[in-house]
């Protein structure tokens, strides 16, 4: 048997319409519209501490791993990588709340960012777990969908303020919070932000694949050529793994178990939730949904997901999702594994181009902060915004998230807020025991945050 006649038996590739070389094509294309991540991941995540090169490695090979194991073992063309919001929020709200517990404590015989990533592990093997049970549907089916597209929403607001930050557009100012930089078109960094934004705009609007890294590139080399910053020292480079194998999981429990729990239920709740509409919604659009409406090999897609971000953790990332970005490459055709396992394969080729990743300065990732933001925040229009009880609780996670700097805050005001609202207009029947639950944590996340502080200043 040939290696064409091997791949189409083993992917079923003929079976579900596609061939080998539009495959080839597909996984390209997915690969184009999520490199990105390999730009933007190290200086997320090196803002919360990560050794920037050690993200660049375990960013590369989290991905590869995770998506080449969606081709092989779900057969499915979708791609993962370290997750876009779940990185800010491990980055900006994690890594400083634990910074602060650890100061006030005079601890320093670790690191934050090595805690959040115990928090990561831990959140991995949580969803490991509901993949390999029935508890992942009754999860699934407890969150209202109004709850599940406030939350993209609110964080796509807040990649788009940490994207205009980074930039130098929106800067701190003391009467207004903050405030548009007046100097944002005089000063190199913010106009070249500025430019290439609207050049990842016209990119996409044009349908050319790899827009936002494209825009990234183009950027970067800007700034390197107007010498508004240092261009790589070298182009290829040995991976460096300093960040494997870092998470301090004992140093996760010396934070008390309210807080660890909502660190790890906040991070388990996006991804969770985050993998389950993506997954579903790729799957409709790839023809892998049966007569019934149900994805076919979806605990396959999981587990896949989830062994990604626990894999991901142990390699010093954030954690791991499946990319909406897929759909680019099923757009182009690819139906099967095999689209995936090109782009883990290229991916892999990423592990050796560490200085050009790093040597990326912050505001040259404007472009895919800002268009990410604007991608998560479309789905808004799916709230029901006529019906108070969903409507507010919506808004308050929505607002919540970026005014609040905290995805966990944000989320624990849309659900608690959600659950009183039901409650107090007598229609506590729309309710389940699990969304009440999840409310009842949040609570009481909210009610231990000042015994936390002061027991730590104690």
């Amino acid at each position: 048997m040939s290696l064409k006649e091997s791949l189409d038996k083993f992917f079923h590739i003929s079976e579900r319409g596609s061939s080998i070389r539009i495959e080839l094509i597909a996984g390209l294309t997915t690969f184009m519209t999520m490199a990105y991540i390999l730009l933007v991941n190290p200086i997320i995540l090196g803002d919360g501490g990560v050794p920037p090169e050690g993200v660049v490695a375990a960013t590369a090979l989290s991905a590869a791993l995770a998506t080449i194991m969606m081709g092989l073992y779900a057969n499915a063309p979708f791609a993962l990588a370290p997750g876009m919001g779940l990185n800010a929020y491990f980055a900006y709200s994690v890594v400083p709340f634990i910074a602060a517990i650890l100061a006030t404590r005079n601890i320093t015989d670790t690191e934050p960012w090595k805690i959040a990533l115990a928090a990561v592990f831990v959140e991995g093997i949580l969803f490991i777990i509901l993949s390999i049970t029935k508890a992942r549907e009754a999860v699934a089916n407890a969150i209202p969908p109004g709850l599940k597209y406030s939350i993209a929403a609110g964080i796509g607001l807040f990649l788009t303020l940490i994207g205009f930050e980074n930039a130098g557009i929106v800067v701190s100012n003391p009467a207004t919070y903050i405030g548009f930089n007046i100097g944002a078109f005089t000063e190199k960094g913010p106009m070249i932000a500025l430019i290439f934004i609207l050049v990842a705009g016209v990119l996409m609007a044009l349908r050319i694949p790899g827009a936002l890294l494209i825009s990234i590139i183009l950027a970067a080399i800007t700034s390197w050529a107007l010498k508004v910053s240092p261009p790589p020292e070298s182009i290829v480079s040995v991976p460096h793994f300093t960040a494997a194998f870092q998470l301090d999981l004992p140093g996760l429990l010396d934070l008390g178990i309210a807080t660890a729990v909502a660190i790890v239920f906040t991070f388990f709740m996006v991804d969770f939730f985050d993998t389950l509409g993506t997954v579903t919604g790729l799957s409709a659009v790839a023809g892998l949904m049966d007569e019934r409406g149900r994805v076919k090999d979806i605990g396959k897609m999981l587990l896949t997901d989830a062994t990604g971000t626990t894999v991901g953790a142990l390699l010093g990332t954030s954690t791991v999702t499946t990319y909406i970005e897929s759909a680019a490459g099923v757009e182009e055709g690819g139906r099967t594994g095999l689209t995936a396992v090109v782009v883990g394969l290229l991916f892999l080729l990423g592990l050796f181009f560490t200085p050009v990743f790093t040597a990326t300065p912050k505001y040259a990732t404007a472009p895919a902060l800002v268009i990410v933001g604007l991608l998560m925040a479309q789905t808004i229009s799916k709230i029901n915004l006529k019906d108070p009880t969903e409507a507010i609780p919506a808004f308050l996670t929505i607002a919540g998230i970026p005014f609040t700097f905290s995805i966990a805050d944000g989320m624990a005001l849309g659900f608690i807020s959600y659950v009183v609202l039901k409650v107090a207009s007598g229609r506590w029947k729309e309710l389940n025991w699990i969304l009440i639950l999840i409310a009842v944590i949040f609570l009481a996340y909210f009610l231990s945050l000042p015994h936390i502080q002061a027991s730590a200043l104690g």
